[in-house]
Formats: C-alpha cells, structure tokens, sequence
C-alpha cells in the first residue's frame, strides 16, 4: 500500500489520517505492512555508521538511533494495548512520553538490540493481529491523552502507518545525504 511522499520532513509519508470505514482487505493490508515493518527498518539502517546513526533525520528532530530505538518502544506499547482492549472492556491504556524516552540512557545501546526486539514483537503481535475476528477489530480502548475511544482497527491502521512513516524518515534522510 503506496503513500505519496511530501516535502515536509517531519512527516515524509504524510500525517496518519483515521479511515472512516475499514474493509477486511485493508486490514490484511495493515497486518502486512506491521509484518514487514521490522525488515523495512533493517533495510533502512544496513550500512549506517556511527556518525550517520548519530544524525538527526531533520532539524530538531531525533537522530537514526533515537528513531530505530523508538520504534520498538511504541509498537511494545501498542502490542500491550491491543491485548488489554482484547480481554477488558473499553480499558483506559497509559500513554507514555516519547520524547522523554528518546532520551534515557538506553538510546546508547547498539541498534541491533531494537532491531531483534522489534523482530520477535512483530512475530508475536502479527501471530495475534491474524488471529481476530470480526467483533475482535472493534473492540476499544480510551486514549486519556487524545480524548477519545479507539477500536483495534484504526489502532492497527495508525501502526502500519507508523513504521513505514519512520523508515521514512531514514530512506529521505539517506537519500537527502547520498548515503544509498
């Protein structure tokens, strides 16, 4: 599923917009782009030096390192939201602070930690994304921070989405330095 690329590097894949109807078809669509998620990242990074995982991808914005290390958090996140949206009733899930987690200490671990803990959570989480049935997708959790009630489906949407749209922010960045 092809997105049109913009100019504007913060969201080089343009910014998630929420589908109002959701087919079967997208969903198995969503599932395969949150499969391939973990080789598209290590696809993205094969070749990086130091220097270049220590580059930011734009202005102000969160070198390769922080990004590669981000992923992982997020998709944990995501992973542990679907479960509870899956066995309780509309739970009210914690939000994180993102920005504050790209910068602990563990952000100076190699890359490859992140990359083999995405690999084994994208086993696990598409093992249950491919396992739900239709009532399963529109089961819901609150999101306190967004003020609103989510169901799995547009959750799933706004992963896949997700991952392409920051290895996105690495291909553009390589691509913008000549690092290919």
């Amino acid at each position: 599923m092809a997105q049109a690329q913009t100019t504007d590097p913060c969201y080089p894949i343009g910014k998630f917009e929420a589908p109002t109807s959701i087919s079967e078809q997208q969903r198995k669509e969503w599932i395969a782009a949150i499969e391939e998620a973990p080789r598209r990242l290590r696809e993205a990074v094969k070749g990086l030096n130091e220097q270049q995982l220590n580059t930011a991808y734009r202005d102000g914005g969160w070198t390769v390192r922080q990004v590669v290390h981000h992923v992982p958090d997020s998709h944990m996140n995501a992973f542990v939201r679907f479960k509870l949206a899956l066995t309780e009733d509309n739970p009210t899930i914690k939000p994180y602070e993102e920005q504050k987690w790209a910068l602990l200490a563990d952000v100076n671990t190699p890359i490859e930690v992140s990359l083999q803990l995405l690999d084994s959570l994208h086993v696990r989480w598409v093992s249950l994304l491919k396992s739900l049935k239709e009532p399963e997708w529109k089961r819901t959790y609150i999101h306190p921070a967004m003020g609103k009630t989510i169901p799995l489906e547009q959750v799933l949407a706004s992963y896949a989405w997700h991952g392409r749209h920051h290895v996105a922010h690495i291909t553009t960045l390589r691509k913008s330095k000549g690092w290919n």
